[in-house]
Formats: structure tokens, C-alpha cells, sequence
């Protein structure tokens, strides 16, 4: 018999993938985790059914979550990661020897440990000495400190169940807070073609905009993740991807990477048309 992993993009579209087979499954409190072997992108998990993490292309998602700000401020010293249980986003981090603190949030501990035990390839990343984690609410976590970071990043799933606190005008409020004066929040942005996406990702982009004084989207390309085509925000107090890209600086720390690099960084901001017009449009 085969056994397949669908996930479904929309009520008439899904994304399918055969697997080799079903390794783990735990329902904790606050969501279902499972890990599968598949035969085109090795190892993955999911949360309550949708692909989070997979062994072939996380180097993508977890490249441009972290290189595109640290390229914008390579002297950033404080980071706290919201969400991110697998481990790959610390993991990048963990690789600038300059950064001295690293606070990983996630309000499921578990999701940390079985990807220790069964997705070392990204849960390697808490191995470092600088990273601290906190299993508790990321929401409420993030009023706890002020003018403290350099950089967040909301590592987040989609904003539904344990992850939409993390989609709301009140919490980027706190991370503006939260920030220094030269301070950088990245968070998830959906994805522009499909509506249900789309209209969460124009939400997020109004909120943001309401907030940071410097407010823009980057897009990169993930194979498992709904249409391939997937965005982040870069919101900030001063700093801007574009004309603050410090290239020479970020090139010389001598990082070697799978999807970014200098030219991705300044081509990743460069949206089509119908994503320009969708993020600008009004209503």
C-alpha cells in the first residue's frame, strides 16, 4: 500500500508527497506533531498536518530569515527567535561569532525536543552555548523586555491556533518596543497567490506599516510550502534592507550558504507586479 502526505492549499488544490513512513505522532496540548521519512525530501515534520521542517530544502526558509537582516546589521549582539522549535533559524544564527545572546521562544517544548531526536540537521542549532530557550508564550514574553534587541524574528506557523497571537497589531507593538534603536523584526509573511494567504499576508504588511517607519517584504521560493512562493517582512526603526545593506561587511565574515547571497539579498525585495499591488492596494 502507499502512503502519501497531502496537504490541502486551498478546498480544490493540494500538495502530495509519497512517503517511505510515519516515524512519530504525538498530540500534546497545544498542537499535533508528526515525522515522516519521504522519498524526495528526506526526513520532515508537520503541525497539525501542514509541513513545517523537511531535511531538503529548510536551508531556504532558515538562509533568509536570518542572513538578510544580519547582512543589514552584521554588528547585531541580541536575538530572540519566536517560534522556530526545529532548531534551524539558532542554528544559522549560531554561525556569527559576534552575536552574544540568542533567546528562543516556543510555546511547545515539545516540538524542540523530538526534533532533537528526530530532525538533528536543524535541532544541531541548540547545541550552542549562547542560546537560551523559554517554553512559554512568545506574546507574552515579548513584553517583558524594552529596548533590549537587536533583531527578532517571528519564526512562526501560519496565523492559526498556538501561532495567530503572533499575527496581531498588539504584538508587533511589543516587538517595536522590545527593539533598540537600530533594532530589525522579521516575521512569516504567507504567501501572495493563494487568496487565504494573501489576505493574511496584506493584513500582517498594514499592521506593520502602522508601527515600524521603515516597512517592506522579501520574497524567496520553497518547493513544500503553498504555490513555492513565500514571503517575509523587514520592519525596522531606521535601518533599510536596500540602502543600509552592508555587502562588503557581511562577505568578509566568509559565510558559506545554499540560497543567500548579496545579489539574492537586493533581488529578494524586487516583488512582482501583482504582489506590489496587493500589498499597496487599500482595502
Amino acid at each position: 500500500m502507499e502512503l502519501w502526505f497531502s496537504e490541502k492549499n486551498t478546498e480544490t488544490c493540494k500538495f502530495s508527497i509519497k512517503v517511505k513512513e510515519q516515524i512519530y505522532s504525538e498530540q500534546t496540548p497545544f498542537q499535533k506533531i508528526a515525522f515522516f521519512e519521504s522519498y524526495d525530501f528526506g526526513r520532515f515534520f508537520t503541525l497539525d498536518g501542514l509541513m513545517m521542517v523537511n531535511e531538503k530544502d529548510e536551508f531556504i526558509y532558515h538562509d533568509m530569515i536570518v542572513h538578510v537582516p544580519m547582512a543589514v546589521n552584521p554588528d547585531i549582539k541580541k536575538v530572540l527567535v519566536i517560534g522556530g522549535g526545529d532548531g534551524g533559524t539558532v542554528r544559522e544564527l549560531s554561525r556569527y561569532k559576534s552575536i552574544e545572546t540568542i533567546h528562543l521562544v516556543d510555546i511547545d517544548e515539545r516540538v524542540v525536543r523530538l526534533c532533537q531526536k528526530y530532525l538533528p540537521q536543524t535541532a544541531c542549532g541548540f547545541d550552542d552555548p549562547r542560546v537560551k530557550t523559554y517554553f512559554e508564550d512568545g506574546v507574552a514574553f515579548v513584553k517583558k523586555n524594552t529596548s533590549y534587541y537587536d533583531l527578532i524574528l517571528v519564526d512562526s506557523t501560519d496565523p492559526i491556533g498556538p501561532g495567530e497571537g503572533l499575527f496581531t497589531k498588539d504584538f508587533y507593538n511589543d516587538c517595536y518596543n522590545a527593539l533598540n534603536e537600530n533594532g530589525i523584526l522579521i516575521n512569516q509573511h504567507e504567501s501572495p497567490y493563494f487568496e487565504n494567504y494573501a489576505k493574511e499576508m496584506k493584513k500582517a504588511h498594514v499592521k506593520l506599516k502602522s508601527i515600524f517607519d521603515v516597512c517592506k517584504v522579501y520574497q524567496f521560493h520553497m518547493p513544500t510550502y503553498a504555490s513555492g512562493h513565500w514571503l517575509f517582512g523587514f520592519a525596522s526603526k531606521g535601518l533599510d534592507p536596500i540602502k543600509d545593506h552592508r555587502k562588503d561587511k557581511w562577505e568578509s565574515l566568509g559565510l558559506k550558504t545554499k540560497y543567500y547571497n548579496s545579489g539574492i539579498h537586493l533581488g529578494a525585495f524586487l516583488l512582482p507586479t501583482y504582489v506590489e499591488e496587493k500589498l499597496n492596494s487599500p482595502d
